[in-house]
């Protein structure tokens, strides 16, 4: 199958990479003029037989703006964008609206898996009409691990479960570092890099993030050389704002996002986790290491 690619960052080239693996054309453009694509948008579209499939993977807000609004005008009626990116379910479901009208279908995907998705698959949750998911099936099949890609509701519903991903994403790593930092206060010290392999062994609290934990402490034991500084990347906030908004008590999502507030006012050892997981599973280059 034939697709158009915009964005070769760090998901991005990985999306590339598993999309040329599975036996697909692509071709890709990246604002970086040193990355392998093409030299602009309007020379993808003219690259692309109709109806054509673009997906797109930019950072999310001004960015995917800038590239959908340059794309609504050199795409044709029947073409379908893809927003893989991490965009506010709210403005993929005026995008959809606003691109239906003028006969261009539209996917939001929430794509989750981080950097090893390129080597493990990634977990594709899509938003829209079922015919066009159906479209794009041959590429999800290519991304994914096994059984992580599906449908899970109409458009703004892929970003929307992407940002109940995100928070939980939050809470749970909030978990593990406030579990280690007790462990890491017993009266005599306690090998927490050997305790985190064991754990995932059988343990109820097993996972690929507790896997990340045990990676971080077997680098760097004491996580010295990590600042406790954790970032968030927007979806957190959007998650409390629709809390807020439904009225659902999300008291412990709410506390993963302002924990990460006060983390830049202040370095203990479960933020140096949490800044350290942070970095283990996307490479997100925030971490300052000694």
């Amino acid at each position: 199958m034939q697709v158009g690619l915009i964005g070769l960052g760090r998901m991005g080239s990985r999306i590339r990479d598993r999309l040329v693996r599975g036996g697909h054309e692509v071709v890709a453009y990246d604002a970086d003029p040193t990355a392998t694509a093409v030299p602009s948008i309007e020379a993808l579209i003219a690259r692309l037989a109709t109806p054509r499939v673009i997906w797109v993977m930019v950072p999310s807000g001004a960015a995917t703006d800038v590239v959908f609004e340059t794309l609504e005008g050199l795409v044709s009626p029947g073409d379908l964008l893809v927003d893989g990116g991490n965009s506010d379910f709210r403005d993929s479901m005026q995008r959809s609206t606003r691109l239906a009208a003028r006969g261009i279908r539209f996917l939001d995907v929430g794509v989750s898996g981080g950097v090893y998705g390129g080597e493990r698959g990634f977990c594709l949750m899509a938003g829209g009409p079922q015919a066009d998911f159906v479209t794009i099936e041959p590429l999800a099949v290519a991304l994914a691990a096994p059984e992580a890609y599906a449908l899970v509701g109409p458009s703004g519903a892929g970003h929307y479960t992407k940002m109940c991903h995100n928070a939980i994403e939050y809470a749970i790593m909030e978990a593990l570092g406030e579990g280690f930092d007790l462990l890491n206060h017993f009266d005599a010290p306690i090998d927490a890099q050997r305790v985190a392999t064991l754990w995932n062994h059988g343990s109820v609290i097993r996972s690929w993030l507790l896997e990340l934990a045990g990676q971080a402490l077997e680098k760097d034991p004491d996580l010295s050389s990590i600042t406790g500084y954790v970032e968030d990347s927007g979806e957190g906030r959007w998650a409390i704002r629709e809390a807020v908004a439904r009225g659902v008590p999300a008291t412990g999502l709410a506390e993963s996002l302002f924990r990460r507030f006060a983390s830049r006012e202040q370095d203990s050892y479960a933020t140096r986790l949490i800044a350290a997981l942070r970095d283990e599973f996307g490479q997100h280059g925030t971490v300052a290491r000694s």
